[in-house]
């Protein structure tokens, strides 16, 4: 695989945000009971319910509930009827991400922008008020059967998006503050055409790109395209699988999510430590790495951890990385799905802006052991 130097983007497109982006407003996952799975990310992530929009409400199609921890902003969407498109979307892929939904000044006047660029609408834009407001709303396809809403704010003042009715259930907070990153595995073969998409539509430029000889194991291997706004603050990974011995993590993904579709999504907090501690104790399990890992990171990355820092990420198996900008520490959660494809990441960044590549193999090696239990390596 060519690799492409650090500042070259897909196409040579210039920094620039034609649509405006401003953030990632939330991310909503269809499921199949959102009551039960709006407990868990309020018990196990400490997203608080914030709202809710279902039979009550006056909404007979579906249940949601609106969540947040920081910044951080989920919805857990449940179909009430039988022609619900969530349905068909669950038969296919699980629970999972449906809608990567993006914050601009003017929702009408980006999508048609998206569209004129090269997107597939979803749908046109279109007006939602309620009494506390009005917002306007549209969206358009990306790969697989995932979308990106594009919302702006006309006047509205209400508990989330109009539609939704106040419903607070507090959480302990475990120290969550945004949504980093999310990632997304598209077939082999598509990893350059979806990143030229990102540059395309939303002009995004190629943040740093990974081939097979960065992340790769004796048995499978990756490659991946990091896509960013101007301001890094919406960042997509797109990973492809590339050949191995044998399955990568990333057609393990593909078989068992039908296809294309949300892989992880990385939560950014200010002490990685207290946060994973917290998300243990109620119940959240972590990858594994092996205590060689921790016995070659002074190697690695120096003096940069204090003693009792060093003791603190082994004991928690968060892994740590470093480059010319600053380091990071990471940890993955196991999938939080019964198949294997939607997991988390939490992440505190100290400088560096990567995505951790000299974790890479120790991290695949760890994915690799759970591959092997479930029969798929």
């Amino acid at each position: 695989m060519t690799v492409l130097s650090k500042t070259e983007s897909i196409k040579n497109t210039p920094a620039q945000n034609p649509l405006k982006l401003k953030r990632i407003h939330h991310v909503e996952l269809w499921v199949g009971n959102a009551k039960q799975s709006a407990f868990y990310y309020r018990k196990a992530f400490g997203f608080s319910q914030m709202a809710y929009v279902g039979l009550e409400t006056g909404e007979r199609s579906h249940t949601s509930y609106a969540m947040a921890e920081g910044k951080a902003q989920i919805v857990l969407t449940s179909p009430s009827e039988l022609d619900h498109p969530a349905n068909e979307f669950m038969k296919k892929h699980g629970d999972g991400v449906r809608d990567i939904a993006l914050e601009v000044p003017d929702a009408d006047a980006a999508f048609h922008e998206a569209v004129r660029r090269g997107a597939k609408p979803f749908y046109e834009p279109k007006i939602m008020k309620d009494e506390y407001g009005s917002v306007c709303r549209a969206a358009v396809h990306t790969y697989g059967d995932v979308i990106h809403s594009l919302i702006s704010n006309i006047d509205y003042k209400g508990p989330f998006l109009p539609g939704y009715k106040v419903a607070s259930a507090p959480a302990e907070s475990v120290g969550i503050l945004r949504i980093d990153h999310i990632v997304g595995n598209v077939e082999l073969g598509k990893m350059r055409l979806w990143a030229d998409w990102y540059s395309d539509v939303f002009g995004f430029t190629r943040f740093i790109t990974f081939d097979d000889k960065d992340i790769s194991t004796e048995y499978s291997a990756l490659m991946s395209i990091v896509m960013s706004d101007d301001s890094h603050s919406v960042k997509f990974p797109i990973n492809e699988p590339a050949n191995g011995r044998n399955k990568s993590q990333i057609q393990e993904y593909l078989d068992c999510n039908s296809g294309p579709g949300v892989q992880h999504v990385a939560l950014a907090c200010k002490d990685v430590a207290e946060t994973v501690s917290k998300l243990r104790a109620n119940g959240i399990e972590f990858l594994s790495v092996p205590a060689s890992y921790y016995d070659a990171l002074p190697e690695r990355i120096g003096d940069i951890l204090t003693a009792e820092e060093s003791q603190r990420v082994r004991e928690l198996g968060i892994l740590v990385d470093k480059d010319e900008e600053g380091h990071l520490l990471q940890i993955f959660t196991k999938p939080v799905e019964d198949r294997p494809t939607l997991f988390y990441e939490i992440i505190e960044r100290r400088g560096s802006r990567g995505f951790g590549k000299g974790n890479f193999k120790a991290l695949f090696e760890s994915i690799e052991r759970e591959q092997a239990l479930r029969g798929n390596l």
